[in-house]
């Protein structure tokens, strides 16, 4: 009769690896809702501070709104002002402005 109970059990007992299938579905989700579309942006910021030039008008992410005078490897030289120029870190721009955009130097 005993035996008879624990072949019913191992036979309508479910499969162990069942048990990570909903911490499985947890990660996809996070994946597809926050770790790739931050991917992404990132991506896209990298690709946007590659292409910096002289002449562009940009937003450091200290809020410093100027046109980029020279590009280095890893710097760029900024004119916030007539005559006042600042060295910033690449990495630290935000955004380009778009041309047309309100000039930073008048």
């Amino acid at each position: 009769m005993l035996e008879m109970l624990s072949a019913a059990a191992a036979q309508g007992a479910a499969p162990g690896w069942t048990g990570f299938l909903p911490i499985i579905g947890m990660v996809a989700i996070f994946w597809f809702l926050l770790i790739r579309p931050q991917m992404r942006q990132q991506k896209q910021h990298r690709e946007k501070v590659a292409g910096v030039k002289k002449g562009d008008q940009v937003v450091t992410a200290g809020g410093l709104v100027g046109k980029v005078t020279r590009v280095d490897d890893a710097y760029v030289e900024i004119e916030i002002a007539q005559g006042v120029k600042v060295k910033a870190v690449k990495s630290t721009i935000g955004d380009i402005i778009p041309p047309g955009g309100t000039p930073a130097n008048d």
